[in-house]
């Protein structure tokens, strides 16, 4: 079997937090708006979402690109995730108050916004995104939700995090270049030498060092996107040589075998059938009890990991894996 080459890091997208994945239908609670749908033709752009009616929007936000949502104004803020990323931070009065977030987005002349839910005046908000803890935050784009995390983080990690993302989605989100353009171009983004000592192991193939690499610092940052995108691969390429001769045959012959299916998953993947892997595993969902499902499913998100959050194998998948799963 041909060791495969790990892909770029802008095409390695942070994969989806296990918290979120099927469980969030924001288009049901847009539908549920009491906005006026978006005339034909037109096409939603950062300044729906920047400047909302300021009768559905009590109160001054602090900056031009920090909404505070409610269920009047949600299809707007979705609808402008089309063409900038749009974060949504979900907490009490006091913590949208005190956010990080809102004093990073100044900075970010709208390759960004924030979206500020209340989730104690907003609860069918909090609601759609299976909120457990405050602060939560989601990243959401093409209406999407793309990463996420809870708790606090500080200023450098928030600014990380949002970085991360905007290097994965600037080219499939149009508003972060053209917002960027106005601004001079995307912010020069500084060279972590833990980061880079890290690759150099993945490049030297010691995919066991390197998880640990990553590892070590997503203990100290856990919101750095980077880190994350380069242990899931760590993890990926290191189990792929590990694989056994025939591994998809022996998975075959053993269908109720969670760890031959994973594995199987794992060569086909590196083999570029990504379809037939994720078939594998969904089909495993299907058939296994509880455990096997959550293991399973831990697999695919992993794997899911390894692609862009738009690819439309991952969003079949993604579709696929919550009808099996629920």
């Amino acid at each position: 079997m041909t060791r495969p080459t790990p892909p770029p890091a802008a095409q390695r997208q942070a994969a989806v937090s296990a918290a979120f994945a099927g469980a969030v239908d924001l288009s049901s609670l847009a539908a549920r708006a009491q906005q006026p749908a978006v005339p034909a033709g037109a096409t939603p752009g950062p300044d729906a979402a920047a400047s909302p009616d300021p009768a559905a929007t009590p109160g001054a936000p602090r900056s031009p690109f920090v909404i505070e949502v409610t269920e009047e104004n949600f299809r707007q803020v979705v609808e402008a995730s089309a063409q900038v990323l749009v974060v949504i931070e979900l907490g009490d009065a006091r913590d949208n108050a005190a956010s990080v977030l809102a004093t990073v987005v100044d900075a970010s002349g709208g390759s960004w916004v924030l979206g500020q839910v209340d989730v104690t005046a907003a609860p069918r908000v909090a609601q759609a995104f299976g909120v457990q803890a405050v602060p939560t935050v989601v990243a959401l784009a093409a209406g999407q939700p793309v990463d996420s995390y809870t708790g606090v983080q500080t200023e450098p990690q928030v600014r990380q995090w949002i970085t991360g993302l905007l290097d994965a989605l600037r080219d499939r989100l149009p508003g972060i270049a053209a917002a960027e353009a106005e601004n001079g171009g995307p912010p020069p983004k500084p060279e972590d030498p833990r980061l880079t000592a890290a690759e150099e192991l993945m490049s030297d193939g010691s995919y066991a060092d390197a998880e640990t690499a990553f590892q070590k610092i997503l203990d100290s940052e856990p919101a750095n996107a980077d880190a994350a995108r380069g242990r899931t691969a760590a993890i990926f390429y290191g189990r792929v040589a590990a694989a056994p001769e025939g591994a998809v045959a022996l998975a075959d012959a053993a269908p109720d075998d969670v760890a031959a299916q994973c594995i199987a998953a794992d060569v086909q993947v590196a083999d570029s059938d990504v379809a037939g892997a994720f078939d594998r595993l969904i089909g495993a969902v299907r058939r296994g009890g509880p455990e096997e499902k959550t293991a399973l499913r831990e697999h695919l998100v992993l794997l899911f990991g390894l692609f862009d959050v738009d690819d439309p194998q991952v969003v079949a998948a993604r579709r696929s894996l919550a009808a099996a799963l629920y």
